[in-house]
Order: structure tokens, then C-alpha cells, then sequence
């Protein structure tokens, strides 16, 4: 068991290690939301540079998608900017008709700052409510200080592999119903087998009582014969 321990433990390693190049990209977390509901994301932006900073990331919000209300948390070390566009039809936030929506945010660190090597930062961003349909795909710049620019905009083809460049994928599900969850009658899962304890134990209390019982046994034939001298 410990040898087959041992080796699982390689091999997660390994496919963490051959993973770990494919994920360094700018993400939004979490992946999944619900339809017409509002959301808290981050966009997780990790600094893939041997020497140079991160020092600004657009968002550019979906055209297919629009949503009628964006605000973004204040960040140290950062300054938070947006760009709007018209919208018709009117997005419904509420019962109120909004016409003009956020299409992209830019995030411009301050002078000498940004997202060193070797770390990451998130931008969190609250937003809805979210649009009917499957997926939200968020294109994304990431400037370097040496202004290298990484350009995540490949939209990931669900069932293909993974792009060279993929942008954040923002999963839409519909709203939890009443009838998926779980109902306090659902019958309770089986117990597992406990044969082999059950025998232990049954064996482990013959053996205590025929050594009780030899105990017992022993002490009457010493009283007899300590009598009949």
C-alpha cells in the first residue's frame, strides 16, 4: 500500500507540474454563475515574466452579452477605468431600461508598481444581472512594464483543446429549482460491509470467555486440592 501511495503521489505531482504552464493564463473565478443573477468575480491575472511587471489588464466585456449593471472594487496600487457603449435593445436591471453598458475595464497600476514575477493579483468585479446564455467570454491584455503584451483572446471550443491564448470563459447555469435539491426523505446510502470487523470481534470475545472460563477452572481444582491435603 505504501509503494502504491507513493506512486500516485509521483504521479499527481507530474501532471501538476506538466499542468501548471497550460493554466498560467488570465482567468475569471469563479468559472460558473447563475442566469439573471448578479455575481462577484476576479479576473486572476499570474505574471508569467522572468523580469519585468504586470502593469495593466483590459477586460473587454462581450457585445453578445451585454449587462446593465458593472462596478469594480478598488484595488491598492491600481486605478480602475471604463468604457461604455450604447445597447438597443434596453438591458432590464431591475424594471429599470438601462441603454448605455460598461463594454471594457482597464486596470493601470501606479508608477513603479504592478504584479511582480513570480505573483498574481485579482480585480474583482461585480456584475448583472447576467445574461441568458451559456458562456461569457472575456478577451484580456495583459501589459508587461517592458511593454511585452500578452493577448488572451482565443475562445476555448468546448470538446477541442485548450487554445494557445484562451480568454476567461465565464460558464452561465440556470437557476437552482426547488426539485433538484436534495429532499430530507432521500433514502440513506447503504452501510458498507463490515464482515471482517464483525468476525474479529466475535472471535476476540469466544477467546476472552474460554480464557475466563480456564481461569475459573483452574482456581476451583487448586481450592480442591489445597482442602483435600
Amino acid at each position: 500500500m505504501k509503494r502504491v501511495a507513493l506512486v500516485l503521489g509521483a504521479a499527481a505531482a507530474f501532471l501538476l507540474a506538466v499542468a501548471a504552464p497550460a493554466s498560467a493564463h488570465v482567468t475569471v473565478n469563479p468559472q460558473e454563475a447563475e442566469k439573471g443573477g448578479f455575481a462577484r468575480l476576479a479576473f486572476r491575472v499570474p505574471n508569467e515574466s522572468d523580469s519585468a511587471s504586470t502593469v495593466k489588464l483590459e477586460v473587454i466585456l462581450p457585445e453578445n452579452a451585454p449587462v446593465g449593471s458593472v462596478s469594480t472594487m478598488p484595488v491598492a496600487g491600481w486605478t480602475a477605468t471604463v468604457e461604455r457603449r450604447k445597447v438597443d435593445p434596453p438591458v432590464d436591471v431591475h424594471g429599470s431600461l438601462v441603454s448605455e453598458v460598461v463594454s471594457k475595464i482597464t486596470w493601470t497600476a501606479a508608477a513603479g508598481g504592478g504584479v511582480k514575477p513570480g505573483e498574481f493579483a485579482e480585480f474583482p468585479v461585480s456584475m448583472g444581472p447576467l445574461p441568458d446564455t451559456d458562456r461569457m467570454v472575456f478577451k484580456a491584455l495583459q501589459t508587461y512594464s517592458d511593454n511585452e503584451v500578452s493577448r488572451w483572446i482565443e475562445e476555448p471550443q468546448p470538446g477541442a483543446e485548450e487554445p494557445a491564448d484562451p480568454a476567461p470563459v465565464l460558464t452561465l447555469v440556470s437557476a437552482s429549482s426547488p426539485e433538484t435539491s436534495a429532499s430530507p426523505n432521500a433514502a440513506a446510502p447503504p452501510a458498507e460491509d463490515d464482515g471482517g470487523d464483525g468476525l474479529a470481534v466475535i472471535l476476540a470475545v469466544i477467546a476472552l470467555v474460554a480464557g475466563l472460563g480456564g481461569l475459573a477452572l483452574g482456581g476451583l481444582a487448586f481450592a480442591r486440592s489445597r482442602k483435600a491435603s
